[in-house]
């Protein structure tokens, strides 16, 4: 059975004194029955390390260069965010896709110097509302993920997230259906991919994951966790996703 993960993406927020939000999610999740990860920015991510100490949150990066190292003035390679604590690493978002021009190609070639650096990838793929209105979502899913991933790719490293693009912060939510469809189009071709250990590889869903859908988004088949974006900025609010996805 794939795991359950509970994974916030914190894009350009977070401070210091946003590390308040990490010691009331460890009070209300002391033993967490999911695994929990933070993506702060890059500014960050030492200093939640050290925070979160022996607690099992992890925490990761939002995006990382595919060389190791070199003249990338701005960028962060792999092995860096390794060295600063970080396990885990979202590649591939939309935002990145459409702010950096980052394409299937260069997605791939990232998430291989990923796994070389020991992190797990959280692979996301997603289409724009206007394919989503052509229906042409399950053709663009499955391009973005069969060109985006390594053939080397590591399964027990490996961590999908679906974000329909126009449903990222919109309040919008597609059709238990049509995540359904998505999911399990998305299964298929890790099972294409990677054999018997494409089972195991956890799907999450995100766009507009809130407390009040949670638990009916965690019941649809597979649906292993979610990436969240705005309400996995508040202890408040990322909570109960996290109970619903323990109570899935």
């Amino acid at each position: 059975m794939p795991r359950k993960i509970a994974a916030g993406n914190w894009k350009m927020h977070g401070d210091s004194a946003s590390l308040a939000e990490i010691d009331a999610l460890i009070a209300t999740h002391p033993t967490p029955a999911v695994e929990i990860v933070i993506c702060p920015p890059a500014t960050l991510i030492h200093r939640m390390v050290c925070h979160i100490g022996a607690h099992p949150i992890a925490v990761g990066g939002q995006t990382c260069h595919a060389a190791v190292k070199g003249a990338h003035t701005g960028d962060i390679a792999a092995p860096m965010l390794a060295e600063a604590g970080a396990t885990h690493v979202i590649l591939g978002h939309s935002e990145r896709r459409t702010d950096h021009g980052e394409s299937d190609v260069i997605i791939c070639a990232q998430a291989r110097a990923a796994f070389a650096a020991g992190l797990s990838v959280i692979l996301c793929v997603g289409e724009t509302e206007a394919q989503y209105t052509a229906r042409q979502t399950q053709a663009i899913v499955a391009a973005q993920l069969t060109q985006s991933l390594p053939q080397d790719a590591t399964p027990t490293r490996l961590v999908i997230a679906y974000e329909p693009v126009w449903a990222i912060g919109t309040g919008l939510v597609p059709q238990n259906h049509e995540i359904a469809a998505v999911h399990g189009a998305i299964r298929g071709i890790l099972h294409e991919r990677l054999g018997a250990a494409g089972a195991a590889v956890p799907i999450l869903y995100g766009g507009s994951v809130k407390p009040e859908n949670a638990a009916m988004i965690f019941g649809i088949a597979n649906v292993d966790g979610a990436l969240v974006g705005g309400a996995s900025l508040s202890a408040a609010a990322f909570s109960p996703i996290i109970h619903a996805l323990e109570n899935a």
